[in-house]
């Protein structure tokens, strides 16, 4: 990451005033628009940009006091931003890492501004009185879940890292003319949260549930923003899960299935009985009409479908081996 003079960029000196620099930045916006250089796009996009992102900085006084604050101290604030900007989170006792932001991110600008003045993440902003309102950022992490938590909904406590304003300097990055001492120039500290979250029944992997209010602290009186978890399921060991229905296998003897019989089977709500009807091919498909998990949007609940697996008789005593020859011997037709 290169340090951007913001200032040689724009042709301005560091005393310049606001309107001098408002009008290098028109003046040399003019000049560098890719509309008025047809004959060199490419060049005049990237210099357009340069002198854009020079602009966003010198332009707004908050973030034209932290730039100068930074000063030769800027390599040093941008090893602790890129730390402030990664850590690790525990969430239903599994770790995950999470990444804020910052290089490459949301404002299209370089390395350089993104670390420093970039707005990371989901935002709204909206005039305030003289200063700026934004919203703070939307978080997003996931949250692991098992088949019972899923069927039965409630509540469940997860602990979580989130970025949220250093409350010593109060986002600015600064404290009384210097790097703020405890979030390094980045405005923005890293707080241990826990929250109790109601888990929808019959939520689906890959569905979010939304905490609103929860994400990054809002600046100069704007909203916070929301905390989005992803919902992870591990596996089950008795059901597999296909949308709302699941599917499980019951081992029966054969007798049931050529007899016929009443079986129980389970499900998420308890046993139930169920009757095989005589006949009843092997690896059959029985089904359990509402017996899956709710719609997570609607009334009702999917179906249970159960696999009957037949089991052979082990150890057969001499009686049982002679009937099943008899048997076989009038299958075959033979008297």
């Amino acid at each position: 990451m290169n340090f951007k003079d913001y200032y040689a960029i724009l042709g301005v000196q560091k005393n310049a005033a606001e309107k001098d620099i408002k009008s290098a930045y028109r003046k040399l916006a003019r000049k560098w628009h890719p509309d008025a250089n047809p004959n060199n796009p490419k060049e005049a996009e990237e210099k357009f940009k340069e002198i854009s992102e020079a602009y966003e900085v010198l332009g707004d006084p908050e973030k034209r006091k932290k730039y100068d604050v930074l000063g030769p101290n800027w390599q040093q604030a941008a090893q602790q931003a890129e730390q402030q900007r990664r850590y690790r989170t525990n969430v239903g006792g599994r770790e995950f890492e999470f990444d804020l932001g910052g290089p490459g991110g949301p404002s299209g600008f370089s390395d350089f501004f993104d670390v420093f003045f970039s707005d990371i993440g989901r935002r709204q902003t909206a005039t305030r009185g003289r200063g700026l309102e934004r919203r703070g950022q939307d978080l997003e992490t996931t949250i692991d879940l098992g088949l019972r938590d899923v069927y039965d909904g409630g509540t469940k406590s997860v602990s979580l890292q989130i970025e949220d304003l250093c409350p010593r300097c109060g986002g600015t990055g600064t404290l009384g003319g210097h790097l703020c001492p405890q979030c390094h120039g980045t405005g923005r500290i890293i707080v241990n949260k826990r929250f109790e979250v109601t888990i929808p029944r019959g939520i689906g992997e890959g569905q979010r549930i939304r905490l609103a209010g929860q994400g990054g602290a809002g600046i100069n009186g704007g909203p916070n923003g929301d905390l989005h978890l992803i919902v992870t399921l591990h596996d089950d060991p008795t059901y597999k899960r296909k949308g709302d229905d699941l599917y499980v296998d019951l081992p029966v003897s054969i007798y049931d299935l050529i007899l016929g019989g009443e079986v129980n089977v389970p499900t998420l709500s308890g046993e139930v009985a169920m009757t095989i009807p005589a006949g009843t091919q092997n690896n059959r498909l029985l089904r359990l009409s509402g017996r899956g998990m709710p719609h997570v949007r609607a009334n009702g609940s999917g179906d249970e479908y159960v696999r009957l697996i037949g089991q052979l008789p082990q150890d057969l005593s001499d009686k049982e081996k002679k009937l099943f020859k008899e048997l076989a011997a009038i299958r075959n037709g033979k008297p």
